[in-house]
């Protein structure tokens, strides 16, 4: 995809149009494109060019959606950072791809110095708003600069993108995307004609770093007024599901799950959502009863795809949606569920989900090895267990991976383990998930004491939030004497759970 074209073609043809609304303002597309040049042009003018690795640091606002324009339009390479992450836990991502400037804002814990002592590739920190000592103010260097910018040919084989999927400790796996990429989640929405129609409004509680956040913004560009919210707050969500119309939304299972237990929601009325996609979310009959009462018009469904495949993937036809299901592949990719073997089992049988097309990922950047134990002959080992129904229907039935997925976003049980091991009365731990009716899955901690030690659960939490980001920290502490162990020693995790 080449934002300039697209950018421009949305500007010509919905000029005064809003093309997305912050904390009750509107910005029209003539402004996105205005504010985008000049982001544009000062990245420009300090170094930043083709290939350029920048990264973005800081919760969702209409800087973010400039800065990630600006970078598309020019041809670098954005480096979407979740918010979440302390500040520790971004050296290692950083100085993995050798960013070379760092978009951010302030923060209470900010420090800019301890930053660029720890990543020497950072040429500057950029700050959208305001002035700080030894950072440059993106507020006060676009003032003055041209709204114009060159529309510039790109190549769709080129970086556009890498989404880091892991942590401090464990190691950084960040996923490729390319300029193609970029079309890929879009091509699904608009597979299925009936998700967006023009003048539709979506909105997005979901962190723009993240797969499901770049998909909102990139929706603008099509046509879709985009309601952005700097985080996810539920009773928030559900006022501006109400206040500005939503036709239809992506959400994870905790931002659902947390909307539907409001106090208030059986108060509103939201006549004009159609759809509700929620991500990896088992819907109960109970949670489709209260949902429906309130969005009368609306489908409830879930679909499918990965970070490494540009997801979504699968959608289910809106006029079919099946209870359970997370719908049917596009027509672009191909699918397989496999054996232990690798040979492709029957419809109806369980068996690992594995997926071919344009859409997987190149790879992880500069890991070669890591990629090469995903990618196999151009598919996709995705570790995930699924079955096909006789209509071609997918249902996801686990996983085989170790990955914890909590509310949506991965959590590594190494990275988890790592931190826990640096507390001095600690002797051993093993992290492994568990199920979770709020968030999909929930951390869970097992460690064994130091000899003579006693620890708290309290201690070990406290411990954990200093180190990582929220949704990472163990929600459950156990204590025990031993871990289960294998002959050579190996943890059984399985027997933890």
């Amino acid at each position: 995809m080449n934002i300039g074209i697209k950018l421009r073609e949305i500007v010509e043809k919905k000029k005064n149009d809003v093309a997305f609304v912050f904390k009750d303002v509107d910005y029209t597309y003539e402004k996105l494109e205005q504010e985008t040049n000049k982001v544009a042009n000062f990245l420009k003018e300090l170094g930043v060019e083709k290939g350029t690795k920048v990264g973005i640091y800081m919760l969702n606002n209409p800087e973010y959606i400039y800065s990630y324009f600006a970078l598309f339009k020019i041809g670098a390479i954005a480096v979407p950072l979740d918010h979440r992450l302390k500040t520790e836990e971004l050296f290692p991502l950083l100085n993995h791809c050798k960013a070379e400037f760092l978009i951010t804002t302030i923060t209470k814990t900010f420090d800019p110095e301890i930053i660029i002592k720890n990543v020497p590739s950072l040429k500057n920190i950029i700050i959208t708003k305001g002035n700080f000592q030894k950072c440059i103010s993106m507020e006060e260097k676009i003032k003055n600069i041209s709204s114009d910018f060159p529309i510039k040919y790109i190549n769709e084989s080129d970086i556009a993108a890498i989404f880091y999927t892991s942590g401090t400790t464990g190691i950084p796996k960040g996923v490729i995307w390319t300029y193609r990429h970029l079309d890929s989640p879009i091509d699904t929405i608009f597979n299925y004609y009936k998700y967006f129609q023009e003048n539709d409004v979506c909105i997005c509680p979901i962190p723009f770093s993240h797969n499901g956040g770049i998909v909102g913004v990139l929706l603008i560009l099509f046509g879709i007024k985009l309601v952005v919210m700097e985080y996810y707050q539920p009773l928030e969500l559900l006022q501006n599901l109400q206040k500005y119309n939503v036709t239809g939304t992506f959400l994870v299972p905790t931002m659902f799950i947390g909307m539907l237990n409001l106090s208030e929601f059986d108060k509103f009325h939201l006549p004009s959502l159609r759809w509700a996609a929620v991500f990896g979310a088992p819907f109960s009959p109970e949670v489709i009863k209260k949902f429906n009462k309130v969005c009368p018009q609306a489908k409830l469904l879930s679909g499918y795809g990965l970070t490494e495949t540009a997801a979504p993937n699968f959608l289910p036809p809106l006029d079919n949606v099946k209870f359970g299901s997370v719908g049917k592949p596009v027509p672009w990719i191909d699918v397989k569920i496999i054996d232990e073997d690798g040979v492709e089992v029957k419809k109806g049988e369980v068996g690992e989900i594995i997926i071919k097309g344009w859409p997987v990922t190149p790879g992880y950047y500069n890991q070669p090895d890591l990629t090469s134990q995903v990618i196999k002959d151009g598919w996709l080992y995705t570790g995930d267990l699924g079955k096909f129904d006789e209509d071609g229907y997918l249902y996801i039935v686990g996983r085989k991976k170790e990955v914890i997925i909590v509310g949506g976003l991965n959590v590594y049980p190494n990275e988890v383990e790592g931190v826990i091991h640096k507390y001095p009365k600690v002797k051993e731990v093993a992290v492994v998930g568990v199920s979770d009716k709020l968030k999909g899955e929930a951390v869970k901690a097992v460690i064994v004491p130091k000899e003579g030690e006693e620890i708290t659960e309290k201690e070990i939490i406290n411990f954990c939030r200093q180190h990582l980001a929220s949704y990472k920290v163990p929600t459950i502490v156990e204590f025990r004497k031993e871990l289960p162990k294998t002959g050579s020693g190996k943890i059984k995790k399985e027997l933890l759970k």
